[in-house]
């Protein structure tokens, strides 16, 4: 008889601690929960990845700079408190930004994504 409460015992206590999956708090955040600013740093063609470039989240009001590098995939995430950025890029001697993202507005636990940039050789 005990050696069939034996099993019994690990199938309940197995059942007890099965993942119910994930709990989601949709509770009040605290006031310094902050967002992600992501995208990517793009070569002239739109598509080939800028690695290594420093990226700059300036926040508008108070002129609180957050920094990362790009990945090799030429992507980046920022993670930054609420508030409204002016995002810039790192550029060497002989490029320009053609293509820029426009301030982005940062709230409590936003993602703003495909915040890209795009660099093309300057002009001669």
């Amino acid at each position: 008889m005990r050696f069939r409460a034996v099993p019994v015992a690990v199938l309940l206590l197995s059942i007890a601690c099965a993942p119910r999956g994930p709990i989601v708090d949709l509770g009040e955040k605290p006031a310094n929960v902050g967002g992600t600013i992501a995208g990517a740093v793009l070569a002239a063609d739109g598509r080939t990845p800028v690695p290594s470039r420093k990226v700059a989240a300036v926040e508008v009001a108070s002129g609180a700079r957050f920094e990362t590098s790009t990945a090799t995939n030429g992507g980046y995430t920022i993670k930054v408190p609420p508030g409204t950025y002016r995002l810039e890029v790192e550029t060497r001697p002989n490029e320009a930004v053609t293509t820029q993202p426009e301030p982005t507005q940062v709230n409590p636990s936003d993602i703003d994504a495909d915040r890209d940039f795009v660099l093309a050789p300057r002009p001669v």
